[in-house]
């Protein structure tokens, strides 16, 4: 079968290949890939920054943001063929840390953890693929046009639970959020934001095409500079561009008793000067928390089907800006001004 595949450590090595057919462990669902999504980890990958192939194999399939319908599916498993299905990326470590044996394993405390289409298993990017049950959750069949949202919807679904953790620590009743960063992860954090029925601002450099006009159809206030975003004094910033510039503004950027989540992961080597003497007075005194947080397990998955079965298609639908063949692969992992969302298509 024809699968999307990479060499880590190998800019330059982004390719198509004739791959063996999935190999199925007894209790595995088969099913055929319809569609990927391309994000900056996949990008990241395929220019060799880092990828691991699965043990014994040169080689990795990439695809993390996973979208496939149910060919096969045993007995008692709870899915059927037909059924639209998408898979967990990330798996517990081989003997659990005490996060991962408690089903976090989105909080892993020793790395030993693996990835689907990034860490030593096979992604999704192929025209079949199977998976355990238990790492697969099923999706409204409505919701076909935008399921491989899923994942980046999961990770934005753990934030806010995050979040919401937090303030739990007291009174917590926001009112304001910021979204720094208009992408999808920011535009889909904005989403929860509004469906938690809070006042919604996003942050973003541009100042036209489908950023600005898609946080206009969510209801949500759109700034394009750093001091008018803050100047509206948000209870909760969730940071989702990893510029190191913005991610300064943001740390004391909140009301009293704010919370800022850092989601967007920075480049190494980005200096700038910062009073820290001052930044831990504020955060003190104004009892504020800097969270960060990455992936997502199997609740996050859950709650963020949720999300997307009771948002508007057609504004989910706008967020996926190009549809490109698997044999395009090229043209998906080019970057255009008026991309929000790039999807590999697979059947």
């Amino acid at each position: 079968m024809k699968a999307l595949t990479v060499l880590p450590g190998e800019a330059g090595s982004l390719a198509v290949s004739d791959v063996p057919d999935p190999v199925r462990a007894a209790g595995d669902l088969l099913a055929d890939g319809l569609a990927v999504g391309v994000c900056g980890t996949d990008k990241e990958i395929a220019a060799g920054y880092y990828g691991t192939a699965p043990p014994g194999e040169q080689r990795l399939v990439l695809g993390h943001e996973s979208l496939g319908r149910v060919r096969e599916a045993p007995a008692g498993s709870g899915f059927a063929a037909g059924d639209l299905v998408v898979g967990v990326v990330r798996r517990p470590d081989p003997l659990p840390c005490a996060a991962c044996a408690h089903g976090e394993f989105d909080m892993c405390r020793n790395g030993r953890y693996t990835e689907r289409g990034i860490k030593e298993l096979p992604g999704f990017a192929s025209e079949a693929w199977a998976v355990d049950p238990e790492y697969a959750v099923r999706l409204d069949a409505g919701l076909e046009p935008v399921g491989m949202l899923m994942e980046p919807t999961s990770v934005v679904a753990k934030a806010w639970e995050q979040i919401e953790r937090i303030g739990a620590r007291g009174f917590f009743a926001p009112r304001r959020v910021l979204v720094t960063g208009a992408g999808p992860i920011g535009l889909l954090a904005a989403l929860l934001g509004v469906q938690r029925g809070l006042d919604v601002h996003v942050l973003d450099r541009v100042t036209s095409g489908p950023k600005p006009h898609l946080v206009h159809l969510l209801g949500a206030t759109y700034h394009h500079d750093v001091g008018a975003a803050l100047a509206v004094v948000p209870d909760v910033i969730i940071e989702a561009t990893g510029a190191a510039p913005v991610v300064r503004a943001c740390l004391d950027g909140t009301g009293a008793a704010g919370i800022v989540c850092l989601t967007g992961v920075s480049a190494a080597g980005s200096e700038m000067p910062v009073d820290l003497g001052a930044l831990n007075r504020t955060l003190v005194l104004d009892n504020s928390v800097i969270v960060g947080s990455v992936n997502a397990n199997l609740r996050h998955y859950r709650l963020a089907a949720d999300a997307l079965a009771v948002a508007d298609l057609s504004w989910l639908q706008q967020l996926v800006s190009r549809r490109v063949p698997l044999g395009d692969f090229a043209d998906a992992f080019a970057a255009r001004d008026e991309d929000v969302k790039v999807v590999l298509t697979l059947d």
